[in-house]
């Protein structure tokens, strides 16, 4: 018999369960997908560094097409993530949380072990935007399954493991750039083993996430009743497993009403979320991978030898898979916007002290300053990935996210060449007064127009 269930069913299910093994092995799961994402990211910096010294990019305008070979690769990298976000990031919520994550991973593993092979600009560039098609929509669908799956009480710390887990890539991308850039080892250029070595592990966690079920609240909202309640079935099952007792009964939720339902960004409530949050995404790229990805660059260009500024961003690595989990103690005691502006605030204050330093700046001064950027952007970085995946109902989660989270990788596009320009006008101390000014706005945008979400049901929200 088919079981007929609605978005309350499952919204109260799902918000009874503890934090047990059972759940944080599901968020492990999706997790180490996005990993890749983040360690794509992470590596358009030091690569760009090891290309400069392969002789494969130029300097400055002496690039491809005449402009800046690091401000191109940036930019493909966010072309092939806005496509990925903005173009497919519907399939997330036409075809399932699931199917997306196999496809986005074998089509990064596939695109990037091409890309390790180019010689070329122009190859480099044409891989890395394909393969970054792939990265863009694997994180979409990862933050609307683990919106959905988590409970109330605990979606914030949920979204702070898995961004642990994903920042870990950070410390991996740094300490092997470190490593072997510049440089050959067993005949391949140091540069291209940065990109062959996350192929591998694309490949194995692929095999690993077959594990996964699918999004009980994706299910019910497309009418699949009986595979919703087999799915949460299985959950619950492996919850009282982990408890070794029963759970308590199920407390019905109260019915959402019906005129607050919209499929469209364009309908209250949905469109001054929608407005908001593109505002947050243009400037928030400015700031975020302003600093991240430009980082070892800006430091050179202040009289920072290459190997000194890659070891300098080693150390700095280590704290953006460490914050979350710090952060995640509050992540759901606090109310997600304000956590969104205290992250942009205290990154971009300490963003304009990280300009002032130099070769002769003392080292322990300049960790701390830098280790308060990379603070800042990890607590941001939750902040907004739980925050923004709360904001859209069940039916156009994907559709939701993947748009306004477009406007991000379309700002990354021309951000590149901004600050590659301002590099070039106004010195590494320049573009830090861009990065520190794009996060101020950050703070205003989320602060004067983000709606509430602590401690709410999706349905509620």
């Amino acid at each position: 018999m088919n079981t007929i269930m609605t978005s309350q069913d499952v919204a109260a299910r799902i918000d009874r369960l503890p934090a047990t093994r059972s759940v944080w092995v599901l968020v492990a799961l999706v997790s180490f997908g996005a990993f890749f994402e983040i360690y794509d990211l992470s590596l358009t910096a030091p690569l760009s560094l090891g290309l400069r010294a392969a002789g494969i990019f130029q300097k400055g305008s002496a690039g491809l097409f005449g402009l800046s070979d690091q401000a191109t690769f940036v930019a493909a990298t966010f072309a092939g993530l806005y496509a990925g976000t903005l173009g497919f990031s519907v399939a997330a919520d036409r075809f399932g949380r699931r199917p997306v994550f196999t496809f986005a991973l074998l089509w990064y593993a596939l695109a990037t072990a091409v890309m390790g092979c180019q010689g070329t600009a122009l190859g480099l560039d044409l891989w890395r935007f394909i393969a970054s098609i792939g990265v863009g929509l694997e994180l979409v669908a990862v933050d609307c399954y683990l919106a959905e799956l988590m409970p109330k009480t605990m979606r914030a710390r949920a979204f702070a493991v898995s961004n642990a887990i994903q920042f870990l890539s950070v410390p991996v991308v740094a300490i092997l750039a470190w490593r072997l850039i510049p440089g050959d080892h067993l005949g391949l250029a140091g540069w291209r083993w940065l990109t062959f070595v996350p192929v591998v592990g694309a490949v194995l966690v692929w095999q690993v996430r077959r594990r996964l079920p699918e999004s009980p609240r994706w299910l019910e909202a497309h009418g699949r009743g009986a595979e919703a309640d087999a799915v949460m079935s299985r959950i619950e099952a492996g919850v009282e497993a982990d408890l070794g007792a029963a759970l308590p009964p199920v407390r019905p939720q109260e019915a959402v009403p019906a005129s607050t339902r919209t499929d469209s960004l364009w309908r209250p409530p949905y469109r001054r979320r929608t407005l908001t949050l593109i505002v947050f995404h243009i400037f928030q790229t400015v700031g975020y991978y302003g600093f991240n990805n430009w980082l070892p660059t800006l430091l050179v260009a202040q009289g920072v030898t290459i190997g000194k500024s890659l070891g300098y961003t080693a150390v700095l690595a280590v704290i953006p898979p460490l914050a979350p989990l710090v952060f995640g103690r509050l992540a759901d005691r606090a109310e997600r916007k304000w956590l969104v502006v205290a992250g942009a605030l205290v990154a971009g204050g300490a963003g304009l002290l990280l300009g002032q330093m130099t070769q002769d700046s003392n080292i322990a001064i300049f960790t701390v300053i830098g280790a308060s950027v990379a603070a800042g952007n990890s607590l941001m970085s939750l902040a907004y990935h739980t925050y923004q995946s709360e904001l859209f109902p069940t039916a156009m989660r994907a559709r939701g996210v993947g748009f306004v989270y477009s406007f991000s990788r379309l700002s990354a596009i021309f951000s590149g060449y901004l600050i590659a320009f301002t590099l070039d006008r106004a010195g590494g101390a320049g573009v830090f007064v861009l990065i520190s000014g794009a996060m101020a706005v950050v703070a205003l945008t989320i602060g004067l127009f983000g709606p509430r979400t602590r401690g709410l049901a999706l349905e509620e929200i």
